[in-house]
């Protein structure tokens, strides 16, 4: 019993990062898929926080909640499709819900700070990128 709550091997640590990683991604890919379905409604009408156009703005939400939110839950290059998860869900808490109170973009905000720490600790040993690195020969 010990060993199970205060082991600190790298399995539990790596399945952590797994069942991190995979259920933050998924939990996203409705909202891109949600994008999708209703793109040609939403095109027009979408926000436009930082001046791109509703268009862009629009594209570029969706290559971020549902490409990227795909990628990081296979763990395939993990750090650079969080790079634009992190802008979205940054913009999302301090451009879009600016003067709303927190409970308003605590989801985004709860999304952003396990992006970031995503971003700092890896994707772990159960991931693609994983599996690259190890079957490289340098």
């Amino acid at each position: 019993m010990k060993k199970l709550f205060f082991s600190t091997t790298p399995f539990l640590q790596d399945l952590g990062l797994a069942i991190l990683r995979i259920s933050t991604s998924l939990m996203l890919v409705p909202h891109g898929w949600g994008k999708i379905e209703n793109f040609s409604e939403r095109l027009t009408t979408f926000r436009d926080p930082i001046g791109l156009g509703s268009a862009l703005s629009l594209q570029l939400v969706i290559f971020a909640e549902f490409f990227c939110a795909i990628l990081l839950a296979l763990g395939f290059l993990s750090r650079l499709s969080l790079i634009p998860l992190i802008i979205n869900m940054t913009v999302i808490v301090f451009v879009v819900h600016a003067g709303k109170p927190l409970s308003d973009k605590e989801t985004a905000l709860l999304y952003l700070v396990i992006f970031v720490f995503l971003m700092f600790s890896g994707p772990g040993k159960y991931s693609v990128d994983a599996q690259i690195k190890k079957n490289r020969p340098y």
